[in-house]
């Protein structure tokens, strides 16, 4: 069992957490101002495709990732003008722009990409380099969890900690959860619930669109179609599992990684002599998100005002 729970194998579950790290925290600044949010997995397809455009045409990853945020925070407006102004029902809403993303970034890999693929020209596109670890390299544990990481990976690992201060010492954090808690009591002592909302739902299209460009720019290289293969939703079991908190959200989001890694290293690999079937394996994420949706490993309490236009 040591060849398979080895330093590799946890900096694996990193690297594969740290798209649903920025996904679930997405979902977090949308809802915990009472907006429900299941269109992630939406902003991160078309984050992803955007990324991936963007790089492939200016040679530069950095501008792909400001395609990414730019398209993002558009699915996101998009939402917070279906839910505040047209009172939308949340989750019709997060539906439409699931709906909206797959069709889209689909028609336009096939009128874009694919032919230029035809053409035998490369859809790769220029990735972040991994960041230096400096004289951390001679740390053996440090090296193995972090040796290959993008800088996206490390901004994933600290934002939880910068969003847990902001929400907890800053008046804009007060505010958020009086929001999310009851937005009418807020609104009587002055608060700006609706641009409150507003930049809630816009701070989760930037954060869910940095998900998909990592995908593009710090992992595969190239996109393809349905590429995000349902991150969304399982970054929004993390933040239910989490209970709608930075820390237990990041928390929940590293234990699905690691579960993302563990299938890939189980596969072709004996355990205690059984070889188990690959099937069983690619559950093994999914089947976890299900349980914590259900609430089978605890109970859960959202924002009271959550859903509440």
């Amino acid at each position: 069992m040591g060849e398979i729970f080895d330093g590799q194998l946890f900096g694996a579950a990193i690297r594969q957490a740290t798209p649903l790290i920025l996904a679930a925290l997405g979902g977090l600044m949308s809802e915990r101002v009472g907006v429900i949010n299941i269109g992630l997995e939406g902003k991160i397809l078309m984050g992803a495709f955007a990324a991936a455009l963007g790089a492939l045409l200016t040679g530069s990853p950095m501008i792909g990732l400001a395609c990414a945020i730019l398209v993002g925070l558009t699915l996101a407006l998009l939402h917070a003008v279906a839910t505040q102004e047209w009172r939308t029902d949340h989750i019709v809403s997060g539906v439409a722009i699931n709906l909206l993303a797959l069709g889209l970034s689909t028609y336009l890999f096939r009128q874009i990409i694919v032919p230029r693929e035809e053409a035998g020209e490369t859809s790769v596109v220029s990735m972040f380099s991994p960041m230096s670890l400096g004289g951390l390299e001679n740390l053996p544990i440090l090296n193995a969890l972090f040796k290959d990481q993008s800088w996206l990976t490390l901004f994933a690992l600290a934002l939880p900690f910068i969003l847990l201060a902001l929400l907890t010492r800053t008046r804009w954090g007060l505010r958020v959860y009086a929001v999310g808690n009851d937005s009418v009591k807020a609104r009587t002592m002055g608060v700006p619930v609706k641009r409150m909302r507003y930049l809630g739902v816009l701070w989760s299209g930037v954060f869910a669109s940095m998900a998909g460009a990592f995908l593009v720019l710090a992992a595969t290289g190239q996109f393809r179609e349905n590429m995000s293969a349902g991150r969304g939703f399982i970054a929004l079991a993390a933040l239910i599992f989490g209970r709608w908190h930075p820390l237990g959200a990041t928390g929940a989001a590293l234990g699905f990684g690691f579960f993302e890694a563990l299938q890939m290293r189980l596969q072709g690999q004996p355990v205690f002599g059984v070889q188990l079937p690959t099937d069983l394996l690619l559950m093994l994420p999914y089947l976890l998100t299900v349980v914590a949706l259900m609430g089978l490993l605890g109970k859960m309490k959202p924002p009271s005002d959550l859903g509440n236009s």
